[in-house]
């Protein structure tokens, strides 16, 4: 009987103590990218020990990356309004497609390093975080970059020029009007589906990340890397108000202290890949995996830069506009006009 006692006490004090340490709230997240390290090293950290940790045990979180969770990037901002997605990141280049309004940000030949990019999200934030809220329900909680999206090519490349004639991969349709306007031929492809396009000649080039390229296996099918940033692959880390709402008011607060310093890891994360993966492409002594490729890369001219800057003034900012709206060539007006020197067009 004595024994008997004991296991009852012994079971009892087992679920007291479970119960005591059992998360009262466990979130949902689905992340970016998967397979890079924004993901690996920092997102998947953060929401599956950090957060825990940081709480006590109270909240917990599990979390997929967006392309293998089965959600369509194009449809995550309409799943997050409708609460399908409680928690869910969004690139703006692929939700742009459907709403223009939120692309300005990361507009191709806009950002050509991060301190450039620091200044545009800072200065367009408050319209983008106000757009999420009242016309989509969504809650802006962090602003995530990937590396630098540059141009790898399977024959040399020298000059922007030389991409005219080539087919080239692009993923929005501001970097359709950069490439169309060296006279290129823009092809829009899924990141997944790069290395098919590149290894059955559907694609001659392809715009992507500096170390996403890498990691995909570019620098064994092309030869160039063309080291002008287009674009930064920014992305938005967002929540259906209702459900962010519905959270205990102190996780709330957890979250809104503890998301910056996320982001701001995140950034330093793209910066460093950003150099890294050009390292890496080209086979330098500073790549630290173990995969080097032979490319040859390519820096910019002082022409280069100054054709960056008139495409984009010419083109790219113009074709936005078109696509946008008034509104829009009203809000960059009053965002980045001011910050980047340069105003809007008048819509035709």
């Amino acid at each position: 009987m004595l024994v008997y006692l004991a296991g009852l006490l012994m079971l009892f004090a087992s679920l007291l103590c479970n119960a005591q340490t059992a998360p009262e709230q466990r979130l949902r997240i689905v992340g970016g990218l998967g397979g890079v390290t924004q993901y690996t090293g920092h997102e998947e950290q953060f929401w599956t020990r950090d957060l825990a940790a940081l709480s006590g045990g109270r909240y917990t979180a599990s979390i997929v990356p967006f392309d293998r969770a089965g959600v369509p990037g194009q449809e995550m901002l309409n799943l997050m309004q409708l609460g399908v997605v409680p928690f869910g990141t969004a690139l703006l280049s692929q939700i742009s497609a459907q709403y223009p309004e939120l692309g300005a940000a990361d507009m191709a030949g806009l950002n050509p390093d991060v301190p450039t990019l620091r200044r545009t999200v800072s200065a367009v934030r408050p319209y983008l975080a106000t757009a999420l809220r009242e016309r989509y329900g969504a809650e802006l909680l962090a602003v995530y970059i990937y590396p630098a999206q540059e141009v790898f090519c399977n024959k040399p490349l020298q000059q922007l020029s030389d991409l005219a004639g080539r087919r080239t991969r692009v993923s929005s349709s501001t970097q359709a009007d950069f490439i169309s306007a060296v006279g290129g031929t823009p092809v829009y492809t899924e990141f997944t589906q790069i290395m098919t396009n590149m290894k059955s000649g559907n694609t001659d080039c392809a715009v992507t990340g500096t170390m996403s390229g890498h990691t995909l296996g570019l620098h064994e099918v092309t030869s160039a890397l063309y080291t002008m940033p287009l674009s930064w692959g920014v992305a938005v880390f967002a929540a259906n108000r209702e459900s962010f709402n519905a959270l205990p008011v102190d996780l709330q607060a957890l979250l809104r202290k503890e998301l910056p310093r996320l982001e701001a890891a995140v950034w330093a994360q793209s910066e460093r890949d950003t150099d890294e993966g050009i390292a890496c492409n080209t086979g330098a002594a500073s790549c630290g995996k173990p995969t080097k490729g032979r490319m040859v890369a390519v820096r910019p001219s002082p022409q280069d830069e100054a054709r960056r800057k008139e495409i984009f003034a010419t083109r790219v900012l113009p074709g936005w506009v078109q696509r946008c709206g008034p509104e829009c060539a009203k809000a960059w007006n009053q965002t980045l006009a001011p910050v980047v020197g340069l105003r809007a067009p008048a819509v035709q």
